[in-house]
């Protein structure tokens, strides 16, 4: 009983270096991992950004055609940017106060 152990444990061992010998030649000619799951989150990131962007836009519109009904809203400023910014047609806002 005891030899028959130690045979199966010696093709167990045996066995176990073949496969690792065979995956280690194996490995390098692997398909690459899939970018798929990668793209999908930038691009539902990126939309749901849009998304925002567009949500906070009309909420602004709406708060100041309830406070100055009937006039053209001004464009929006920026909320996270305190650069200089360019706008083509229209006028730029004054910058934010300093702290």
């Amino acid at each position: 009983m005891a030899s028959y152990l130690w045979r199966k444990y010696a093709d167990y061992l045996y066995t176990k270096w073949e496969k690792t010998f065979l995956w280690d030649m194996v490995a390098p000619y692997r398909r690459p991992k899939s970018f798929t799951p990668l793209v999908t989150i930038y691009i539902a990131a990126f939309y749901t950004g849009v998304v925002g962007a567009a949500i906070t836009e009309q909420l602004h519109k709406e708060k100041y055609w309830e406070e100055h009904p009937g006039r053209v809203v001004p464009l929006m400023e920026p909320k996270f940017y305190w650069g200089p910014w360019r706008i083509m047609r229209g006028d730029v806002p004054s910058p934010p106060p300093s702290q």
